[in-house]
């Protein structure tokens, strides 16, 4: 895995994108989920009346779509490891749009688009990717996303 600087990120990296690998949404993660957060609604939970919806099965919580970024984007294959990290920590979102359930048992793949990465101060830097997340077989995704990180180094 190649390693940069975090200059060199800002230099050459803004408006390139990365996509994962593909990752399945069973109804174990979506229960799992679930119990995490008090989401019981039973288009998560209840595969027989879920069923009966326009889905027709079960689906994942929006929420739970937007939380796989982290697991996506260690999906990513080729994408640069930066040198000296400290941490790094979410610091919001500008824009974030359900576009599409996942049911359940669907694979899910991150396109991330890294727009901006500017330094705030020193060793803090500001980045703001776009995170979509594709649906197999799908033509249309099931979120876009503007999601903004804050990374110290």
């Amino acid at each position: 895995m190649a390693t940069i600087t975090i200059q060199e990120m800002a230099a050459s990296q803004v408006g390139h994108e990365r996509v994962s690998d593909w990752v399945e949404v069973s109804q174990e993660m979506i229960d799992k989920f679930a119990e995490a957060t008090g989401d019981h609604q039973f288009i998560h939970v209840n595969p027989q009346m879920a069923a009966m919806t326009p889905f027709g099965g079960t689906i994942a919580h929006g929420f739970l779509t937007l939380s796989l970024m982290p697991l996506l984007s260690s999906k990513v294959p080729d994408a640069p490891q930066i040198e000296g990290v400290k941490m790094g920590v979410n610091y919001g979102g500008n824009k974030v749009r359900f576009m599409q359930p996942v049911r359940s048992g669907k694979r899910v793949r991150g396109r991330f688009k890294l727009l901006e990465l500017t330094e705030k101060r020193p060793g803090q830097w500001q980045q703001i990717n776009e995170f979509t997340v594709e649906i197999e077989g799908e033509e249309k995704p099931a979120m876009i996303a503007e999601w903004i990180s804050q990374i110290f180094v």
